[in-house]
């Protein structure tokens, strides 16, 4: 890919949050994740080039200093950033603007940096391989937070009985975000019991909202769109996967049943997520190694959930009006670099003294791990 040389119509839309737009590569195994803001500040951005190159930087050296310690490498790409032709990336906000959904429409893509964050494609794996016999399949789950927080820092006491996820599932029915509530709850994915495992993906694939797709040789074939009174057709989805499991016993007079092509699905994805390099035991019942207990471990390290978070946020946050200089010594809007994680010793020792220090940990290093 010669950056020098970027043609629009060799990308296309792949899909889009809140803070960036994805673009993958009709070719090569890569994306392209860029910067999104207000619509309001489409003529004036809000950020000059080399902070937006600042910004996602800091992506890299979080995800590569801090992320990959606590997941591992092998299952973190940290990307690199680039920097593209103006002109391309104008070129390519008109061409893909009549993709996007319209409801994500009060944002606008960055197209005066020219800044990006490139990334491998994984819903593309093998690419660049020759033609296996079958398009590969990737299968997307954002697993959400898998542990209650503890009652010393909560108010309600049904946090402590509720995941965050099932609650929020109510509210967003209630204000038309989706028409249907999931079934899905954390828990029972991160608990480590088959059993329960089964239960959560069968949720997640009956009514996958945001958190599940899935991708069969780079394109999507299985989602749900906010808002929509349409469910996600699972029997197509079946359809796409059965040719997969012909080879498994779930078979009846050499035909697999739907109901047969759904478990054996299930039963992939529950042995993958468990899978671990040697060890068992872990948290909550996981392989030590796994990828499902990594994640908690990571999520784990927020101890204070919200609502004791919150408060030590604007204690800060008022610090560090008096006392601007603080920010750039402890480092809180980067570099994340040896020197940002050298500090966390530091302010550790600062517990006891009730200083802003051990706050401003607190406050800096949970939240940013959900960049």
């Amino acid at each position: 890919m010669e950056l020098g040389r970027m043609d629009e119509n060799d990308w296309k839309y792949h899909g889009e949050g809140n803070k960036s737009l994805v673009v993958s590569h009709v070719q090569h195994c890569r994306v392209l994740r860029l910067l999104k803001y207000p619509a309001e500040d489409s003529e004036n951005p809000p950020q000059t080039a080399e902070q937006a190159f600042r910004q996602i930087q800091n992506i890299v050296d979080f995800s590569s200093n801090v992320m990959s310690s606590l997941l591992g490498d092998k299952v973190v790409h940290s990307g690199e950033v680039v920097r593209l032709p103006l002109e391309f990336v104008r070129q390519l906000s008109i061409k893909i603007q009549h993709q996007r959904p319209a409801w994500r429409c009060d944002k606008v893509m960055d197209i005066y940096s020219g800044c990006a964050l490139c990334l491998p494609n994984l819903t593309s794996p093998t690419l660049h391989q020759p033609t296996p016999p079958a398009p590969p399949l990737c299968i997307e789950i954002k697993p959400k937070c898998g542990f209650l927080p503890s009652p010393k820092h909560v108010s309600k006491d049904i946090k402590t009985r509720v995941c965050r996820y099932c609650m929020h599932q109510h509210y967003k029915v209630a204000n038309g975000k989706w028409k249907r509530r999931s079934l899905y709850c954390p828990l029972d994915l991160f608990s480590g019991n088959r059993q329960r495992m089964h239960f959560a993906i069968r949720h997640l694939i009956e009514e996958p909202q945001n958190n599940l797709k899935v991708f069969k040789g780079g394109q999507c074939i299985y989602s749900s769109k906010e808002g929509s009174d349409e469910s996600p057709d699972m029997n197509s989805l079946l359809h796409h996967l059965r040719p997969y499991f012909l080879h498994g016993n779930n078979r009846i007079n050499g035909h697999m049943t739907t109901k047969a092509v759904l478990n054996d699905v299930i039963q992939v994805l529950v042995n993958a997520l468990l899978s671990a390099a040697g060890g068992d035991g872990g948290s909550q019942g996981l392989p030590t190694s796994s990828v499902l207990s990594r994640i908690l471990q990571t999520q784990m390290l927020d101890t204070l959930d919200i609502e004791g978070l919150y408060p030590l946020y604007r204690r800060v946050e008022q610090h560090l009006q008096t006392s601007p200089e603080e920010r750039t010594r402890l480092q809180i809007d980067g570099p994340y670099d040896q020197n940002f994680l050298e500090k966390g010793p530091e302010m550790l020792v600062w517990r006891t003294t009730g200083s802003v220090g051990v706050r401003c940990s607190q406050v800096n290093m949970i939240p940013s791990f959900s960049q």
